[in-house]
């Protein structure tokens, strides 16, 4: 992978002025909340969530990222904040031709245009983090180039430590959910996501999971015009999934099922999770397979956490508590007795009803959404009164992957057997085997995380 003797990163300067930008937008909302703190005055979520939002409506960058993450997550923010910043957008304004040109000269050399045969100075995409361009090699090779806003690191440490803010605002209201494990990972896998490095390497361990699955397209990586700050991959056609939300069943149906081969096949077979079914990371086929775009959000969970999911399932469908409270141990849930055993399986029967009948069915048969957060509401309820819990880390990127998945068949209103696909990736699961398949998938991606991976310690993402 080339490299430039100029890295940015994590500096004073650019924090500084980040923190000016969001502190000045904050600061009104914070004043106000904490006056009616100590006034004694009611917290009204409603109002302080729109506030928010207005707030933070004129930034642009990771902190609309994390506010994605946020309103997927249930109850890591009153439904009223998710709402709110949900609205925000995570577009930023796209660099110009003079600007692309100084950095893609920082990023290749003087002479990087030399390196293409053609390279569109203007923006086919852009998102939080950096934008894309048009590109092809000398042969013809067509290329999307994925290159970072300047920067960037300085931004996403001033825009985590204002969501630390925002969390520990919430706290002092609400009991029932601990979120600082929910913090924590999001601080890694944004800082994980600036570096394009590591995201050829995430590339390519999809690749090798993903290589007898015919249904799902992964880029190739260019190395040599790749850098920290620029990834250069194949460029692979497709349409947006919205533009099959009217298509005839049998094509919603078969868009469905690649996207959960997709998203699980590499969760039950390698213990590797996509946590980003965001609309723009996945494009669709004529063939209705699916090519995916971004690998950013990737974590790899130790082999007995996707054992305690498959372990809840069997305990959900055969009433076995001493099997769920063995599952949720195993995902890193402390303090557990019947009481919180029987909140947290409330919340569980409702991700895991999909799964339990074996039968055509669409994955919400209700009010799909509604009913969730009704579900939610009412956990949320009991959890304050048992004093609350505190979620795993591991649980933000997989929740995330879940309901946005969940959207997503929604959309297509697809009507499949659950069940069996789920039950067709399971049946035969042994832990060793992941682990064994974890480790060789690790090694052949050179991302080098067989030991944390197989040490029973949360091993670190890829």
């Amino acid at each position: 992978m080339a490299e430039n003797s100029r890295r940015e990163s994590n500096n004073l300067g650019g924090r500084v002025r980040r923190y000016a930008q969001v502190s000045t937008a904050m600061s009104g909302f914070a004043a106000r909340a904490a006056g009616e703190r100590y006034l004694g005055m009611k917290f009204d979520k409603s109002r302080q969530a729109e506030e928010l939002r207005e707030a933070l409506g004129g930034l642009k960058g990771p902190l609309m990222k994390v506010a994605q993450i946020l309103s997927t997550i249930p109850e890591a923010l009153p439904e009223e904040f998710t709402r709110e910043l949900s609205q925000l957008q995570a577009d930023a304004p796209h660099m110009g031709g003079p600007f692309v040109r100084r950095r893609m000269k920082t990023e290749l050399g003087a002479d990087w245009r030399a390196r293409f045969g053609d390279f569109d100075l203007t923006a086919a995409a852009a998102a939080s983090l950096g934008q894309v361009h048009r590109a092809t090699l000398h042969d013809g090779t067509r290329l999307a180039c994925k290159l970072q806003y300047p920067d960037m690191a300085s931004v996403v440490e001033a825009d985590l430590r204002q969501l630390r803010w925002i969390i520990t605002l919430y706290r002092r209201y609400d009991t029932a959910i601990d979120p600082s494990d929910i913090h924590a990972e999001i601080a890694e896998r944004l800082r994980e996501e600036l570096d394009y490095g590591r995201e050829a390497r995430n590339m390519a361990l999809y690749r090798h999971m993903l290589r007898d699955v015919p249904t799902v397209q992964v880029p190739r990586v260019i190395p040599e015009l790749s850098t920290h700050r620029l990834l250069t991959m194949t460029w692979l056609d497709g349409q947006r999934l919205l533009s099959f939300v009217d298509a005839p069943a049998e094509v919603r149906n078969a868009i469905a099922m690649n996207m959960f081969r997709a998203w699980y096949v590499p969760f039950y077979e390698y213990g590797v999770i996509h946590g980003d079914p965001h609309l723009g990371n996945y494009t669709v086929r004529e063939d209705t397979s699916i090519n995916l775009l971004d690998f950013g959000a990737i974590r790899v969970f130790r082999p007995m956490f996707v054992k305690g999911v498959i372990d809840l399932f069997f305990a959900l469908r055969d009433d076995d508590d001493e099997r769920a409270v063995h599952a949720y141990e195993n995902w890193g849930f402390t303090n557990l007795d019947r009481e919180l055993i029987e909140v947290l399986n409330l919340w569980a029967r409702f991700i895991y009803a999909p799964l339990m009948e074996d039968r055509t069915r669409r994955i919400q048969e209700t009010n799909g959404g509604r009913q969730g957060r009704s579900v939610a509401e009412g956990v949320h309820e009991k959890l304050k009164r048992l004093g609350g819990v505190k979620p795993p880390r591991e649980f933000v990127l997989m929740d995330r992957a879940a309901i946005g998945l969940g959207s997503v068949f929604l959309h297509l209103k697809a009507e499949i057997n659950w069940h069996q696909m789920f039950r067709n990736l399971i049946d035969d699961f042994d832990v060793e085997a992941l682990a064994a398949r974890q480790r060789a998938a690790l090694e052949a991606a050179e991302l080098n995380l067989a030991d944390e991976a197989g040490s029973g310690e949360t091993p670190k993402t890829a």
